[in-house]
């Protein structure tokens, strides 16, 4: 079955690191909005109906509980099987959470990132530690414990010891699903953008190498396999069962349903996805345009190796697909990059670091 993807791009700051189209911007604004993206969502040719949603943003669990449950009840077929609800610590207390349960919401991602206070500071995060021990406790205790802490590798100041932290704490905590990321640099953040500049600003000269990057997610790699969470995507870690449906529809392809500002959607072989500016969204609204821009015939036999050998699982090629990669698929095998098993390639550990320079290949062949 599709999945649905709400997009809420408000959030109370702006984090240095962020790369996404989120950000702060007025009340009246969001009011707008959120009856654009209703209405978005009425006029959608709803021939099918959805198994997994994911609100995410921005900072969705900002909205008010009724405003929530009024957004969600737009949407048919709850109770999903799975619903997810991205959230930043600190930002919502009992009430919101019962809202989001009478919603459909039943699995909640909470945007830890470290648990460091120097280095949540220097990005603009506002919470601690005990904040995220805090709100897990809330989720617990509401019957929400399907949860996911994100953490990242290579925040400024950060290093191996301090990473280790943050591991501790997760270990303590004991969340079913963690995602780690390796910071991103590009130009869409103040963060990477200062990098690129070489300048100062927001803890640029204090982001560590790349080896000591590395070296913190090999780390987690081991620390959170001996915790019981495998590593079923790059950057997602899950005990056996608690895997995000919705996300996996993304790697293996399946439809999906984009919803607000920049979001995207995959149906049959076509992919779209909506103006970026939640302003532009809304205008587009209020002159009774569409949002969504930028329609492209899918072309899965490309996006089938680029997207799903992200996954541990795998890619099962056809013979014509090997015969059409044999050259890459021999190198990479050649160099440790790829393993192929039992008709399946996947990525090797070492692969899993270099997967840019692998996908490129299978896109550009």
């Amino acid at each position: 079955m599709p999945g649905v993807y709400l997009s809420f791009p408000f959030c109370g700051q702006k984090c240095t690191y962020c790369n996404f189209g989120s950000g702060v911007f007025p009340q009246s604004l969001s009011e707008e909005y959120l009856a654009a993206l209703k209405h978005e969502i009425a006029a959608f040719g709803w021939n099918w109906t959805p198994d997994t949603l994911f609100l995410g943003g921005g900072t969705p669990s900002l909205m008010e509980p009724d405003v929530i449950e009024d957004l969600l009840d737009a949407v048919p077929g709850k109770p999903w099987r799975e619903a997810t609800l991205e959230a930043a610590p600190g930002s919502f207390d009992a009430a919101k959470v019962q809202a989001w349960i009478r919603g459909g919401v039943n699995r909640v991602s909470l945007g830890a990132q470290s648990f460091v206070t120097a280095e949540l500071r220097r990005t603009g995060r506002r919470h601690t530690a005990q904040t995220v021990e805090a709100d897990c406790a809330l989720l617990r205790d509401r019957g929400i414990t399907n949860f996911n802490l994100d953490l990242i590798a290579g925040l400024p100041g950060q290093t191996p010891a301090s990473f280790q932290e943050s591991l501790d704490e997760i270990a303590r905590l004991d969340p079913p699903h963690v995602s780690v990321y390796m910071l991103e640099v590009d130009e869409d953040s103040r963060l990477g953008l200062e990098i690129l500049n070489h300048g100062s600003r927001y803890g640029a000269g204090d982001v560590p190498g790349d080896d000591a990057i590395v070296e913190m997610y090999e780390t987690a790699v081991d620390r959170l396999a001996a915790l019981g969470m495998h590593r079923y995507e790059i950057s997602n870690f899950a005990k056996p069962g608690f895997e995000s449906e919705h996300n996996l529809k993304y790697w293996r392809l399946e439809p999906y349903a984009g919803f607000g500002a920049d979001a995207h959607s995959l149906d049959g072989g076509v992919r779209w996805r909506n103006v970026e500016s939640p302003s532009e969204y809304v205008k587009r609204w209020r002159e009774g345009r569409s949002p969504a821009e930028d329609r492209t015939e899918a072309c899965f036999a490309e996006e089938k190796f680029f997207v799903g050998l992200r996954l541990s699982e795998g890619v099962r090629a056809t013979d014509t697909e090997r015969d059409f990669y044999r050259e890459p698929i021999a190198r990479f095998i050649e160099q440790g990059l790829l393993e192929d098993g039992g008709g399946v390639l996947r990525l090797t550990r070492r692969g899993v670091l270099l997967s840019n320079e692998v996908f490129e290949e299978f896109v550009n062949p």
